[in-house]
């Protein structure tokens, strides 16, 4: 089941390759944990790029406790890891939280 949170999804195992390797625009996945701080600092920055370019870019977050077999798969290490994809494949990786600045930057070559 999917969850929605003020523009950023929540997707599982189950529905990852629906939900993110078959999407239309490129998605942002932030690996996240209820435990993570820097996870928890980073989701109204992440609402605000989801309000203002979902137009671009869908976003949604995958809990790694939840969700080991895409954790592993994508070989995440640490939280929060943010992984951009676009037609299926992964094509930007960043761990730790930023400011909402300096993510648009970093997504500027993507978006």
């Amino acid at each position: 089941m999917v969850s929605k949170v003020a523009g950023v999804t929540e997707v599982t195992d189950a529905d990852f390759e629906t939900e993110v390797i078959d999407a239309e625009l490129p998605v942002l996945v932030q690996f996240t944990a209820d435990w993570c701080g820097p996870c928890r600092q980073l989701a109204p920055v992440l609402r605000d790029i989801a309000r203002e370019e979902g137009d671009r870019l869908r976003i949604v977050q995958l809990d790694v406790d939840r969700n080991p077999g895409t954790t592993v798969a994508y070989g995440v290490l640490s939280t929060p890891t943010l992984m951009v994809f676009r037609a299926g494949e992964p094509v930007k990786s960043m761990v730790g939280a930023r400011p909402k600045r300096r993510l648009l930057q970093e997504l500027s070559d993507v978006l």
